[in-house]
């Protein structure tokens, strides 16, 4: 199969209740963390003015906090949040009901082979579906999954093994949107071919299948990974898709095609703010340094009616100085609020970018605001949660409450969802349900498809799906899909069909994938118009490999996050593959080689590392989601599926050379009990393999599949040769 629809690792339903139906849609639903329009607003009436931690106006109270932001659909709550500690650590969704806070599932997934702490697993907020009912989450190892509105499990993408995504210390993870029939994402990538360099690329998934439909990169290099919240928006007749990048620009795209329409460069880190939009203005934020001043962080007003690189030209109106970095602005009239990082809310005319007023609310703040009835709600890290009215030259306190108490407070990173005349609140350590009364659901918006009019003239054609990661054997059916100019789908067409260095047959768009490794483009052209997808053919096991046949300076072709990183060269004689290390911003990384619903097998090679100044590399082979590392400078062999989370990891001394090749070997395998055992062993390759393996370890959360790779971080270059993977006997 060209997409493998994985059962996640652990399903509970806490109530054995018969399956739900999918809710009716409603206008008082919080589908998005930012709401039903994405922009932090809510036409929910009567809603509450005050309210008491310890009980007056409080709906209920659950003790399953977070740092993301919960949703409301139907009468649910859902929210992404940690479960278990130490060795039993997972991330989770949560589903409750929305009247009496009780449990109704939880869905438990596994971080793995990333560099997340434990303390920022469950950044990113879930999002819901009000078409299906569905439920679409995204973890901060690089899990997409779709799940049922009952938390049933629909499919499961791993975007580090898929795209070569990159997560990092700060745990800085986007929450999904949806738009039409896609589920759309982004972060840092770094894949093979086209997509091999890094760069800050947007993903689009069929949502009922995980299928890669698009994938695009707007902007340049990335300076950091990032959570913006993407804001779509009809702008002078088209529907773009608006928000921050990496590389410190704020990005526009057709949400459709993911075709690039304007990018605009603002700031020398990435981009972490919302957008909001008034007219064809868009209004962005940062808190960073400016690109054109030293001055940090800026609010400006632009034109988005443009195209390509927008400059200075474009800029309605700028405040330099205002240093809004981590909370995303709201429109309310002609009013732009926004809290700054130092906890103060503004208040900005939207036509001039004026100061209005200023309300301090602390002095540490992560949490946007959002606001319904004339009413702001807005918690801050400090752990007070403010309900606030503004007015026009000033801003009244309402209600202000301590969650927890002032010497020990619970942090509120997460913003407010405001569903049916209630206010559900999340801190770190608690999930509140404010408001004891009611309302009746507002009705539903008519769910309007981005269609092209009759008689539109083609100016796109997209051929999807993409990004397909097959075994020899495998048929997909390819799509010649045709879009106007305006990013709106008019018809699938038939279509000429061709292959680019890519091994197999295709007809009427009906591929059969042939012999591998193979990795290229599978090209439809229709009305005057061309598209393409991309796919890589990965070989069955058993493999064997030590690069002879390889040219100098090259990479095995179909291996995701090679490219730019590692190369193939000639060592006294012999072709090893090395693994640069002439860039410090990429000297750690972790190649995946084949498919990710692989199971049951072994992985080994010889790896070597060099030595300057007393300080030496690290080498690793991976197999099913675990990683066996030879660590230079501490001078340990350790077996990890999740390095940052030590109590899952298994350390030995072993005391190993520079410039002298020993041999690494992984083998894991799936118990019937339903765990999973690693083994790892090391040892110099001039001397017989040990008997007894090193390392052994059973995992109770086991990653049952997972795709084969290679891991070296190179300070000064590591080399790798006979690399070997075969299935377990």
């Amino acid at each position: 199969m060209s997409l493998t629809i994985r059962r996640l690792l652990s399903f509970t339903l806490v109530l054995a209740a018969a399956s739900a139906q999918r809710p009716a849609p409603s206008g008082s639903d919080w589908p998005d963390w930012r709401g039903p329009n994405r922009d932090g607003t809510s036409a929910d009436k009567n809603l509450p003015s005050s309210w008491s931690p310890s009980g007056d106006n409080l709906a209920w109270k659950a003790p399953y906090g977070s740092r993301s932001t919960p949703i409301v659909l139907g009468n649910r709550v859902f929210v992404q949040n940690t479960s278990g500690k130490g060795e039993l650590e997972q991330e989770r969704v949560m589903c409750f009901d929305a009247d009496t806070g009780k449990v109704l599932w939880e869905y438990k997934f596994n971080v793995y082979l990333s560099d997340v702490p434990a303390h920022r697993v469950g950044w990113a907020s879930p999002v819901a579906d009000p078409e299906t009912g569905n439920i679409y989450a995204y973890g901060v190892g690089g899990t997409l999954l779709g799940l049922s509105y009952d938390g049933k499990p629909l499919w499961e993408r791993s975007l580090g093994e898929d795209f070569g995504l990159v997560t990092t210390h700060g745990g800085r993870t986007v929450s999904p949107v949806i738009e039409g029939d896609l589920v759309i994402v982004s972060g840092i990538v770094s894949a093979w071919g086209a997509n091999a360099r890094a760069a800050h690329r947007f993903m689009a998934f069929d949502k009922k299948t995980g299928a890669t439909i698009w994938i695009n990169s707007p902007g340049g290099r990335p300076f950091d990974t990032t959570y913006s919240a993407p804001l779509a928006a009809v702008i002078n007749g088209t529907r773009l898709l608006i928000a921050g990048g990496g590389d410190g620009a704020v990005h526009a795209m057709k949400p459709q095609t993911g075709e690039p329409v304007w990018s605009y460069t603002m700031s020398k880190r990435g981009v972490n703010t919302g957008v909001v939009v008034s007219g064809n203005n868009v209004i962005v934020s940062h808190s960073e340094e400016n690109l054109d001043s030293s001055e940090m962080g800026l609010l400006a007003e632009i034109d988005g009616t443009g195209k390509g690189q927008l400059g200075p030209q474009q800029v309605k109106w700028a405040v330099k100085g205002y240093q809004g970095g981590y909370s995303s602005p709201i429109i309310d009239g002609d009013r732009i609020l926004q809290v700054d990082n130092g906890a103060n809310l503004f208040a900005y005319d939207v036509n001039n970018g004026k100061e209005l007023w200023k309300q301090n609310l602390g002095t540490i703040q992560k949490s946007s605001v959002a606001i319904g009835d004339g009413k702001i709600y807005v918690g801050t890290e400090n752990g007070k949660f403010y309900i606030l009215k503004p007015h026009q030259d000033h801003c009244e306190i309402l209600d202000q409450d301590w969650l927890g108490s002032e010497k020990t407070p619970e942090q509120v990173l997460a913003s407010v969802a405001i569903s049916r005349g209630r206010i559900y609140l999340a801190s770190m350590d608690n999930l509140y349900a404010i408001g004891k009364k009611k309302n009746p659901p507002l009705p539903a918006k008519a769910m309007v498809k981005d269609t092209a009019p009759a008689g539109a003239s083609p100016a796109f054609l997209q051929v999807a799906p993409t990004e397909q990661i097959l075994a020899p054997g495998d048929k997909v059916n390819f799509h010649a899909r045709l879009f106007d100019a305006q990013g709106r789908f008019i018809k699938e067409t038939a279509a000429t069909w061709s292959l680019e260095q890519l091994k197999g047959a295709i007809e009427d768009g009906k591929f059969t994938a042939g012999d591998g490794p193979s990795a290229g483009t599978i090209k439809a052209t229709a009305e005057g118009l061309s598209g393409t997808a991309t796919a890589r053919i990965m070989p069955p096991l058993p493999w064997s490999i030590n690069f002879e046949n390889m040219p100098p300076n090259s990479v095995p072709r179909h291996w995701t996050n090679a490219t730019g990183k590692f190369q193939v060269r000639d060592v006294d004689g012999n072709k090893v593959l090395v693994k640069l290390a002439d860039n410090p911003f990429t000297k750690r990384a972790r190649v995946y080689m084949g498919l990710g619903s692989w199971a049951n097998y072994t992985v080994e090679a010889d790896v070597l590392a060099t030595e300057k100044r007393r300080q030496m590399g690290d080498a690793g082979v991976v197999a099913q989601r675990y990683q066996l590392t030879l660590y230079g400078n501490s001078q340990k062999l350790e077996l990890q599926p999740w390095q940052p989370e030590i109590a899952r990891t298994v350390s030995k001394d072993f005391a190993w050379k520079s410039n002298t090749w020993y041999r690494l070997k992984l083998r894991v395998e799936n118990t019937p009990d339903g765990k999973t055992r690693a083994r790892g062993k090391a040892w110099p390759t001039a001397e017989p393999e040990p008997a007894e393996w090193m390392i052994d370890r059973v995992d109770p959360i086991p990653n049952r599949q997972g795709s084969p790779g290679i891991y070296a971080d190179a300070p000064f270059e590591v080399y790798l040769d006979n690399l070997k993977v075969t299935a377990n006997q």
